[in-house]
């Protein structure tokens, strides 16, 4: 990443600087903005924000963690390939991390709650087929809501560094982001809540965190300079069950 590159990016003196650097990387990386193979360096990082290495050195090492990045000797720091097999399983994790919020939600379903998710809802389809990149970040805030009211906030921040694989695959799609069905999904796991239908929310938005598994076959053969496949055969995903829906 070149200065000129970066010069979009602003820190808040106000803030901590390590985790401002490290989201602004991580957009960066997530929205193909910096593409795999692509170089980041340190010290122009570090330059263009006029800080030190220090919280530069400490954002590369949570991308890195995140398999954002790789640190190859003699090559400097590079971006990674998306890991094939890593979106499945942050795609399991997620699954089963949020069909536990939403049963948690359902048991004693708020009419607050399902007021703000409503609006949400509301929100997305204001935004028509036209801006996908602002869908997706309203989709996160509407799974991010369910997390807070769950009291799971800080489950939500493990999710977001798991999940930054699948949003890389996410951003590659965008030309055929099905944000109807998405937004419908969303107005059926709100609905399922409020009535108290743990089991039919559970069912929802495990259906709802699958979608994905649809593309990323379709996503990889488009763009193989972006993937790191596994030897051999692809891996198949696997999933648990849907009870009281269906099975994939």
């Amino acid at each position: 990443m070149t200065v000129q590159e970066a010069t979009g990016f602003t820190l808040d003196a106000t803030r901590s600087i390590t985790p401002q650097i490290h989201h602004y990387l991580r957009d960066r990386i997530i929205r193909n903005d910096v593409k795999p193979g692509d170089r980041i360096s340190e010290s122009e990082i570090a330059r263009v924000c006029d800080v030190s290495r220090q919280p530069v050195r400490e954002a590369f090492i949570k991308l890195a963690e995140q398999g954002l990045l790789a640190v190859r000797p003699q090559r400097g720091t590079i971006v990674s390939k998306i890991a094939y097999s890593a979106v499945l399983d942050a795609r399991f994790l997620r699954e089963a991390i949020e069909a536990d919020f939403v049963s948690i939600l359902a048991q004693t379903p708020d009419p607050a709650l399902i007021r703000e998710l409503r609006a949400q809802i509301v929100a997305q389809k204001k935004l028509g087929q036209s801006d996908p990149v602002a869908f997706c970040v309203r989709d996160d805030g509407f799974h991010r809501t369910l997390a807070d009211a769950a009291g799971k906030g800080g489950a939500w921040k493990l999710l977001e560094g798991l999940k930054s694989q699948m949003d890389r695959v996410r951003f590659l799609s965008l030309g055929d982001f099905p944000m109807p069905k998405l937004i419908e999904q969303h107005e059926d796991i709100v609905n399922r809540i409020e009535r108290g239908d743990r089991i039919g929310a559970n069912a929802a938005i495990r259906v709802h965190l699958r979608e994905i598994l649809h593309d990323l076959p379709r996503i990889s053969a488009a763009y193989p300079e972006f993937f790191d496949m596994p030897a051999g055969d692809v891996p198949a995903p696997v999933n648990a069950p849907i009870q009281g829906g269906e099975k994939t």
